[in-house]
Parts: C-alpha cells; sequence; structure tokens
C-alpha cells in the first residue's frame, strides 16, 4: 500500500510503499486484547503483601483457659478471626508475568500498526532530524499538524535534540524502532513514524 510521506513542517516528501503483510492486516481485536494483557501483567510489580498468621506481633501465650469458660477452644490472638490476627490465604509477593510466543507478540505488533493504518491515524514522516532540542520549535510544529496525543517511532535510535526537545511535551511520545509495542501504539490516537523507522519496523517483523 502506498502513503504519502511529510515533513515536520507539513510540507510534502513523497510517498513510500508499507508493506500490506505489515501495515495491511485486517485487524483482530483478540489478538491485540492478548499481547496488551501479556505487555501490562508482565510491568506489574507484584509487590502486595499482607501479613500472615506468622508474621503479626502477638505473644504465643495462651488466650484463656481451655475449659470452663463457655466460649470456643482458642490457643492464639494471631488467628484469623480475631481483629489483628493474621491474614488467611492473603497476597504475596509473585510475578504476575505469563508466557507469549515471539510469533505471537510479533503478529500483535503488526495488528496494531494495521489497526492505526486502517483507521487513517498513521502518518509517515521522512525524518525527526532537528538543529536544536527546543519544546518550543517541536511545540508549535505539533500545534501546526494537529497531533495531540501522538506516538512517534524513529529508526534504530532517536534524534538526541527531538528527543529533548519533546521530553516535557504532553502529549507526545517518542521511542527507538526496538521499543516499537502494542500497549504504546493503541494507547494514542495518532501513530506517526519515520521513513527509518517503517525499514526498521519491517526488517524486524519480516
Amino acid at each position: 500500500m502506498k502513503t504519502d510521506v511529510i515533513k515536520l513542517d507539513a510540507s510534502k516528501a513523497g510517498s513510500i510503499d508499507l508493506d500490506d503483510a505489515i501495515f495491511g492486516l485486517d485487524p483482530r481485536a483478540d489478538i491485540l486484547h492478548r499481547v496488551v494483557r501479556w505487555q501490562r501483567a508482565k510491568a506489574q510489580a507484584g509487590t502486595h503483601s499482607v501479613l500472615g498468621r506468622s508474621d503479626v506481633s502477638y505473644s504465643t501465650k495462651k488466650i484463656y483457659r481451655q475449659k470452663g469458660t463457655g466460649g470456643a477452644r482458642h490457643g492464639s490472638k494471631k488467628a484469623p478471626i480475631f481483629r489483628h490476627g493474621g491474614v488467611y490465604k492473603g497476597p504475596t509477593p509473585r510475578s504476575h508475568a505469563h508466557d507469549l510466543t515471539k510469533k505471537f507478540r510479533a503478529l500483535g505488533l503488526k495488528h496494531a500498526l494495521s489497526a492505526k493504518a486502517q483507521a487513517g491515524s498513521l502518518i509517515v514522516l521522512e525524518d525527526i532530524v532537528m538543529g536544536e532540542g527546543k519544546t518550543a520549535l517541536l511545540a508549535k510544529a505539533v500545534k501546526e499538524l494537529g497531533w495531540k496525543r501522538v506516538l512517534i517511532i524513529d529508526g534504530a535510535e532517536v534524534n538526541e535534540n527531538f528527543a529533548m526537545a519533546a521530553r516535557n511535551l504532553e502529549g507526545v511520545d517518542v521511542l527507538p524502532s526496538m521499543g516499537a509495542n502494542v500497549y504504546d501504539i493503541l494507547k494514542r490516537d495518532t501513530l506517526v513514524i519515520t521513513k527509518a523507522g517503517i525499514e526498521a519496523l519491517e526488517a524486524r517483523l519480516k
């Protein structure tokens, strides 16, 4: 599929052929959902923790005599039924990550790129080279282009001045091609990829 290439000043810079096997698929929500779930589960800290029966601080002395009280038999204030007692089978620190094959993850990325292309939210830039890392200059260009929530993907390395200019700009995320992922692509309204980024993604996903 053919698409136009523009510059940061919105002027035209020719056109480019996009690989239909990467940008021309019919997006499937179930594939995107599984890959996003895998990403978010992997990123989850899993540091949740509660005090169990062996962790709470109480005396181990029997709380009252075994017989003659008319109440149930109890030997410890640490039991879960008592106030401030240990929690029974509560959450403990663990990893929430689960496995997803490399092929499936690559397929998910293809479907995410295709979803943006199909929705008309994919823009190809010639490059993102800037002479100086001024946020004001980039903010003006982004406003004129009408981008509000945008992810910009460059080639192997992001231009240093551009990365510096975009750092304090709300709604603008910048990633190298190896950092391209389904969650970040779907999270933003507009996906902008440089020509170098297109080449790197096509090489990575073939």
